[in-house]
Order: C-alpha cells, then sequence, then structure tokens
C-alpha cells in the first residue's frame, strides 16, 4: 500500500507563485517515477511534470519554463514550484508514483489562479 499526501495549494494572483509538496509513504520501491498532474473542471487530468528516480524531468508544454519539479529520494518527497501562474492553471494538482505494480494517487490539491 503506498500513501501520497499533497499540500501548498491554495489562492493566488496571477503572475504569483505557490510551491506544492507531496509525501510518500509506504511499500515505496526503489525504482519509481514521480510526477504531477492536474485536472481544471470539465477537463481530463493531464501531465503536468514528472521526475525520475535518476533526477530526469519531463514538462507538458504549457508549464515549461515556468514549473519546477523536484524530489528528495531519501525523504520520499517531490515538489512542484509553480511560477508565472495565470488563470489556465487553475485545477486540481494530483501527486502520482509510478512504480513496479502499478501507479498511484494522491487526493488532490486545489489551485486557484485569480485574474
Amino acid at each position: 500500500q503506498v500513501q501520497l499526501v499533497e499540500s501548498g495549494g491554495g489562492l493566488v494572483q496571477a503572475g504569483g507563485s505557490l510551491r506544492l509538496s507531496c509525501a510518500a509513504a509506504g511499500s515505496i520501491s526503489g525504482i519509481k517515477v514521480m510526477g504531477w498532474y492536474r485536472q481544471a473542471p470539465g477537463k481530463q487530468r493531464e501531465l503536468v511534470a514528472r521526475i525520475t528516480s535518476s533526477m530526469i524531468t519531463g514538462y507538458a508544454d504549457s508549464v515549461k519554463g515556468r514549473f519546477i519539479i523536484s524530489r528528495d529520494n531519501a525523504k520520499n518527497m517531490v515538489y512542484l514550484q509553480m511560477n508565472s501562474l495565470s488563470s489556465e492553471d487553475t485545477a486540481v494538482y494530483y501527486c502520482s508514483l509510478t512504480q513496479f505494480g502499478g501507479t498511484h494517487w494522491g487526493q488532490g490539491t486545489q489551485v486557484i489562479v485569480s485574474s
């Protein structure tokens, strides 16, 4: 069993920044990819960023240059630094962990960007 708990969401003005955190606990193997997804109202869940255990990162085109994903393997934490936020970034953000056996999800944290 894997548990993922996100934090750091909230209300921010356009142009502002937020930092999301995700803590992973439970049956976690050493080989895993962690990531952030988001789902806006009426839209499908989409990948925002992902990072491997070797710190290789990947980003959606919509967030490149604005968001930074990082992780602390020793603490089983993953972070998402979000800068230059716009109303299009408003969504519920979900942390994910993928390892042998499947993908696990957090409960989500709401990010609202006011214009």
